[in-house]
């Protein structure tokens, strides 16, 4: 029996109804092309010891992209980063000037850098060089020697011409990871209890903030405080004047935002901000930018709304109606999970993956009903709030969450996803505090290689066993398509990159039929390394494991060549790229 696997998350068919039945006329042939080249099997008898193979064991699927035209056009820089402002706090600020660091962050470009969070609404400027009393405590058997490596260290920084990068000592290092658990104690604690204490971001603060995100080919997307209001409820906005006027000084190109996760400020900080306000304190910030000339044509983004619920639509609806014309994209945050989860499993159910779809329904449903083809930013994207989860959240378990993430958010046309973090504290980040990749990084860098902004329309039809009375089949195997970048030259315009996550606990194997029979594949397969299976904070690629070279170089993504013809094996729990080569796809030529 063949059926079209009819779930709107893994399809989205053409839209030309003679195009489908011509697609299904080419399905069928084959199909009946594959039985009879299997016309010799025959039902094992009872007893017989025998497993049922060929094209009936119900793990095989038909797999077609529609190549004629793209279904969605992302941003080039679709896949983006987020920073927190607690790295201030702890210390690692100081330390974004690492060759290391900078190196990582450059594989991911071009993207943009956001530097907010929930502390950004406890971020107050002061155009002051880095004083000591501005910076955080330490432990006192080292805090003066630690302070003087540090204030050596930006003066030689400054000293150097365009880039700053510096090399750190390896124990200058560990005193700051030292620092930095101490710290980890308190912002983690901060997160739980929802009460935050201010943060100071200095001139220097700053200067290395832009450093490192022009270093490594980012775009800086800087949060302002949104709290600081005046006795009538109005934005206070002093301090933001003095940040705006000191970067059009130093001509660093920025885009702005003011607050973050605005229906939340009651819960925070015993005060709200209705929508109507809101709207007035983002139309006196876009007055601001216009007011300083350098940033008169500068972006702005809001209103940074939390997870769609009944609070954050409602404001969001009442911002829209208000300002919608006011920014330049519509940005809202979603996580999946509390911080406290502590099963692995937790991480692989299919109706935790599909809320991020609903999600987004409602909040592209608020936004076109105000302002039909506004761009939509997807911001502070993470597997689990609350600083995540040790040996979970920062583990190859939770690719499956993010790389559906990026999938699923692809096909309902939002512009970006900010990934939180780059770097920082807690376990839901890209980079360890010994600056080597995690599972996501790597998954990240091998999206970014190979995926380009054209989403592709997937179809996809199969053998799927039949579902038991009242029992809800979820998709398990997700299939995503797009253009490959055209940034990667080793495939010729006209690729296409098909990305495929296997959540079922076995093999199930793909044949490409249509457009893409008899192609040469060239495969990117991302399994866990080691003995730790989903646990694993390493990864391999095609049977490698993926390591640093040295500080500045990556190690070569070599993909294994697939024959053509020849059918895709996933192996159960798996994340696979695939490239088409040379398919001449029209939707991707120019």
């Amino acid at each position: 029996r063949c059926c079209l696997l009819s779930s709107p998350r893994l399809l989205a068919l053409s839209s030309g109804e003679a195009g489908s039945r011509l697609w299904l006329v080419s399905v069928a042939l084959m199909v009946q092309s594959v039985i009879s080249s299997s016309s010799t099997y025959q039902r094992p008898a009872p007893g017989g010891g025998g497993k049922r193979t060929g094209f009936m064991e119900r793990t095989l699927i038909l797999l077609d992209v529609n190549t004629r035209s793209p279904v969605q056009v992302l941003n080039d820089n679709f896949l983006s980063l987020q920073l927190d402002p607690s790295i201030i706090k702890d210390g690692w600020l100081d330390f974004l000037s690492s060759k290391r660091l900078v190196t990582l962050a450059r594989g991911l470009s071009p993207a943009y850098l956001r530097f907010g969070g929930k502390r950004t609404d406890f971020l107050h400027f002061h155009n002051l060089k880095n004083l000591a009393k501005f910076r955080g405590p330490g432990p006192d058997y080292y805090l003066k020697n630690y302070e003087d490596d540090i204030v050596r260290s930006d003066i030689a920084l400054d000293k150097q011409r365009g880039c700053k990068l510096a090399n750190h000592p390896d124990m200058m290092l560990e005193l700051q990871r030292e620092k930095a658990a101490q710290m980890q104690l308190v912002l983690l604690k901060e997160q739980l209890s929802n009460l935050y204490s201010n943060i100071t971001i200095t001139a220097r603060s700053l200067d290395k903030l832009y450093n490192f995100a022009e270093c490594a080919g980012l775009h800086l997307v800087l949060g302002l405080n949104a709290q600081q209001r005046n006795p009538d409820s109005s934005w206070n906005s002093s301090s933001a004047l003095s940040l705006l006027k000191y970067s059009a000084g130093k001509k660093y190109n920025i885009s702005w935002e003011l607050g973050n996760e605005p229906n939340g400020y009651r819960s925070m900080m015993g005060q709200t901000v209705n929508s109507t306000q809101l709207a007035q304190d983002y139309t006196l910030l876009r007055t601001l930018l216009q007011s300083v000339r350098y940033y008169s044509r500068a972006h702005l983004l809001g209103p940074n709304a939390g997870r769609p619920r009944k609070n954050a639509i409602l404001l969001l609806d009442g911002f829209m109606k208000n300002a919608g014309s006011v920014v330049d994209a519509v940005t809202w945050q979603h996580y999946y999970m509390d911080g406290r989860v502590t099963k692995v499993e937790d991480f692989l159910k299919t109706r935790l993956l599909d809320t991020l779809t609903e999600q987004i329904t409602k909040v592209l449903k608020v936004v076109n009903s105000h302002a039909p083809g506004k761009k939509v930013w997807l911001g502070g994207v993470g597997p689990a709030w609350a600083g995540g989860t040790n040996n979970l959240s920062d583990t190859y378990a939770a690719g499956f969450l993010w790389l559906n993430t990026l999938g699923m958010a692809a096909m309902q046309g939002i512009d970006v996803v900010l990934r939180h973090s780059f770097f920082d504290y807690g376990y839901t980040h890209l980079v360890d505090q010994h600056f080597n990749p995690l599972p996501d990084y790597w998954l990240s860098l091998v999206f970014k290689r190979l995926v380009g902004p054209r989403v592709l329309a997937v179809r996809v039809a199969g053998l799927q066993r039949k579902p038991r009375p009242g029992r809800v089949i979820r998709d398990k195997l997700r299939i995503y398509a797009h253009c490959t970048s055209f940034h990667n030259r080793n495939y010729v315009r006209g690729s296409i990159t098909i990305y495929i996550i296997n959540l079922h606990r076995s093999r199930k194997k793909i044949k490409l039929a249509g457009t893409l029979r008899n192609m040469t594949v060239h495969q990117y397969l991302v399994q866990p390394y080691g003995t730790d299976g989903l646990h694993a904070r390493s990864v391999q690629l095609n049977g490698e494991r993926l390591l640093m070279v040295d500080n500045e170089t990556f190690p070569e993504l070599k993909p294994r060549t697939l024959r053509a013809g020849r059918t895709i094996a996933m192996p159960p729990m798996t994340i696979g790229f695939y490239v088409i080569k040379n398919i001449n796809a029209y939707a991707c030529r120019k």
